[in-house]
């Protein structure tokens, strides 16, 4: 599984995540402007017919270029079945078990049929079963209770959400101290 490596903008915060050939273009574009963590690739270019050298580049696990997401304070991280059960740690938050993802579901804690929305602050993992057993209700009229309180993550837990199985040390290092909710990451 190859590494991906971690943009920032120049303030620190994180963007996005980026391939190794992104991250070139970004160096031979002069747009990184500061780079942290361990090498993840070493790129090699053509040899200069100028000087008989060959271009090398030590492709870093976090850069920080230059430009960013615009309205950032107002980015809301896309509600993907994936990033929630990683959010919720694979756990059903009505029933406590652990399930694989294939046994998940994306309930609605205020269902969509009474006029809750999908947000992230309106859903939470839950098994099939007591996602069916819950159905359309709310849980004020049954006897279920949640075991967390659903959140939007912010743009680090995110990424971290998202790249949880391909994250290297150094990245996690980086991205922890910016999580507000996340402590099994």
């Amino acid at each position: 599984m190859e590494a991906r490596i971690l943009r920032l903008d120049l303030a620190g915060q994180p963007v996005e995540w980026i391939n190794w050939q992104a991250t070139v273009c970004l160096y031979a574009r002069d747009l990184v402007s500061w780079s942290l963590g361990g090498v993840v690739r070493q790129a090699r270019g053509g040899i200069s017919r100028y000087t008989g050298t060959r271009t090398v580049i030590d492709i870093p696990a976090i850069v920080a270029c230059h430009g960013g997401w615009l309205g950032r304070e107002r980015y809301v991280p896309p509600l993907t079945n994936p990033a929630l059960f990683a959010r919720d740690n694979y756990q059903c938050l009505y029933c406590g078990n652990y399930f694989a993802p294939q046994f998940l579901s994306r309930d609605h804690v205020h269902p969509r049929s009474r006029g809750g929305r999908d947000r992230w602050e309106n859903v939470v993992a839950a098994c099939k079963r007591c996602n069916s057993h819950k159905g359309d209700k709310l849980l004020k009229d049954i006897s279920m209770d949640l075991l967390a309180l659903p959140y939007r993550p912010n743009t680090a837990e995110y990424l971290a959400l998202i790249n949880s199985k391909r994250l290297r040390g150094d990245q996690a290092e980086y991205l922890r101290p910016q999580f507000n909710h996340l402590q099994h990451i």
